[in-house]
């Protein structure tokens, strides 16, 4: 994909967070049922990642849990940090403002409370265009993940619901060709507090599991989780490959 392509792809959902921030987090006051599967396997004192931590109701539900070994939240959004913020009294949540395209921008910072019992990225490779910067971050995350720990991430599987598949628009809308994106790009309009576009990739389990054993990961569970069909987030666990 060009470089050009790229940034106009960052900046399409980069505006549209930045307009519908808040009403985007009004949508996630809680946790997906396969999140909620997923966090009760960790310990109260594993030290936690979370990537694209949105409003922050991940720490929310640590914090109800006893969770005290640390947790880091990252999101390139001013408003959805703000919200994030709002944490139980006594929970040691700390969030950065983060653009996780560019992890070469963050990753020293983050690296001096590493490494990471757990890192998570729940909906959010989705949204990182181009396979190089899906590499990227990847491969950033088996840098600051510790050697034993697991790396979790979800991606939104809307091409499973008719309802959802119908949002699909034309890349035209935007000054873009389907020759311009790669294979399983799609936009999306957003129809909550007004219009806006969304860039979202649609991943096969081929493709993440060519793309784990690339960054240096072994995939270890697959599960399909949420929405109407539970069937709308594939869920995974990846670990370090030896």
């Amino acid at each position: 994909m060009r470089p050009e392509v790229v940034q106009r792809l960052i900046a399409i959902n980069r505006q549209f967070y930045q307009e519908f921030g808040d009403a985007f987090a009004s949508t996630r006051r809680r946790v997906q049922p396969g999140v909620a599967q997923l966090l009760r396997r960790w310990k109260l004192t594993d030290r936690l990642l979370d990537l694209g931590c949105g409003g922050g109701q991940l720490a929310r539900e640590l914090a109800r849990l006893g969770h005290r070994g640390g947790y880091l939240g990252l999101d390139f959004s001013p408003a959805v940090l703000a919200e994030a913020a709002r944490q139980p009294a006594g929970y040691g949540a700390l969030f950065l403002q983060a653009d996780l395209t560019r992890p070469e921008t963050w990753e020293e910072q983050v690296a001096r409370a590493a490494p990471f019992d757990v890192i998570v990225a729940f909906a959010v490779l989705h949204h990182i265009p181009s396979h190089e910067l899906r590499l990227r971050l990847l491969r950033t995350v088996r840098r600051l993940l510790h050697p034993q720990g697991h790396f979790y991430h979800s991606e939104w599987q809307f091409l499973n619901s008719v309802r959802l598949s119908r949002r699909i628009q034309s890349w035209e809308r935007v000054g873009l060709s389907d020759s311009d994106v790669e294979p399983g790009d799609y936009l999306l309009d957003w129809r909550h507090g007004g219009e806006g576009l969304r860039y979202v990739h649609h991943f096969s389990l081929a493709e993440l599991e060519a793309l784990a054993q690339e960054a240096g990961f072994k995939v270890l569970e697959t599960f399909f989780s949420d929405g109407e069909n539970h069937r709308l987030g594939l869920y995974q666990v990846w670990r370090i490959s030896s």
